[in-house]
């Protein structure tokens, strides 16, 4: 009598670990450091530090990864906020990681940093396009190897003619100025809140109109 030999059962392929299906992400742009902080370049970092006060987010820095990240969720919608620790005009190189890690088809990018053509306590959401002279949304198009994305300016007013632009950029508003640009990166914050909250265009139009009617808005970078 002779016994069956048994079939190896094949081994089944393993599945390919999905990437994180979230939302939205938003990146923060600014320069990391102490000498860099509440600086006029730094708004999409403070916009950040706000939202994860908000929903109470800790942002922490993965193993061997040049950025800070935190996961939310409000009313069931799923969001990553991104700090690069790149320094800003090279923003981008963080984009391959994130993007393979946690971009899927239905992922909504928003970038969040500082203009020059809103004055203080102005912000205002834009779809990317053009980066017209600021190096960190220049930095994140081209690693990203896509325009298709939302930004949210936060105010930082032009400098005094003649004044050097790079030292507007790196330095902190003084007095007054401080407190309206704080204003900024709160509505900043408000509006990265309310881009959750339904269709990313019908948001953005009605956020721009409702906080900035009447008022200078006119936004040149993007």
């Amino acid at each position: 009598m002779f016994l069956k030999k048994k079939r190896k059962q094949r081994k089944k392929p393993k599945k390919r670990k999905q990437r994180n299906k979230l939302d939205f992400i938003f990146i923060g742009l600014g320069n990391p450091g102490s000498d860099y902080a509440e600086t006029r370049h730094n708004a999409g970092f403070l916009v950040l530090d706000g939202l994860a006060n908000k929903f109470s987010i800790k942002l922490k820095k993965p193993f061997l990864k040049s950025y800070l990240c935190g996961r939310g969720e409000i009313d069931g919608k799923k969001f990553l906020l991104v700090k690069p620790l790149t320094y800003m005009n090279n923003s981008g190189l963080i984009m391959n990681d994130i993007e393979r890690r946690y971009v899927t088809p239905s992922s909504a990018l928003i970038v969040v940093c500082d203009n020059m053509d809103l004055r203080y306590g102005l912000c205002r959401i834009k779809k990317s396009g053009s980066p017209s002279g600021h190096n960190g949304i220049a930095s994140i198009q081209q690693f990203y190897g896509r325009t298709d994305f939302y930004c949210i300016y936060v105010g930082v007013s032009r400098p005094p003619e003649g004044a050097d632009v790079v030292s507007h950029v790196l330095g902190r508003p003084d007095g007054a100025d401080f407190d309206r640009f704080m204003e900024g990166v709160e509505k900043g914050v408000s509006a990265a809140a309310s881009l959750m909250n339904g269709d990313l265009q019908r948001v953005m139009n009605e956020y721009n109109r409702r906080n900035n009617s009447g008022q200078n808005k006119q936004v040149s970078q993007g």
